[in-house]
């Protein structure tokens, strides 16, 4: 329903106010960014994001009143996840191969 990549895609949306803005950021086309909202947009109660068309308005994208719910509980799940799970985190850390600064930087964004 929603994982790591689509909450990025939520807090990017509510970051740049536009879906186009938001996939580029994150290195993905347009399409796949309007496709993965319409998922989530169609797989709870109410829709996450919000959109108006472009043109002389120039459009644009925010989060409803749900989407800051749904990314703010996603978040914190992610958090006490994340420290409920330190001992196993390290251990996957030890057993991971060295990579350089560059692969940090780049798992560290997704």
């Amino acid at each position: 329903m929603l994982g790591p990549g689509k909450a990025d895609l939520l807090a990017m949306i509510s970051e740049t106010g536009s879906i186009a803005a938001a996939g580029r950021r994150m290195g993905m086309s347009y399409k796949r960014a309007w496709s993965l909202v319409d998922v989530m947009n169609s797989m709870f109660k109410a829709p996450l994001v919000a959109s108006s068309r472009g043109g002389a308005s120039h459009g644009g994208a925010t989060l409803t009143e749900t989407g800051e719910q749904v990314l703010a509980l996603y978040r914190s799940l992610e958090s006490k996840s994340r420290a409920g799970a330190e001992q196993e985190i390290q251990e996957l850390e030890d057993l991971a191969a060295e990579t350089t600064g560059k692969d940090v930087d780049m798992a560290q964004e997704k």
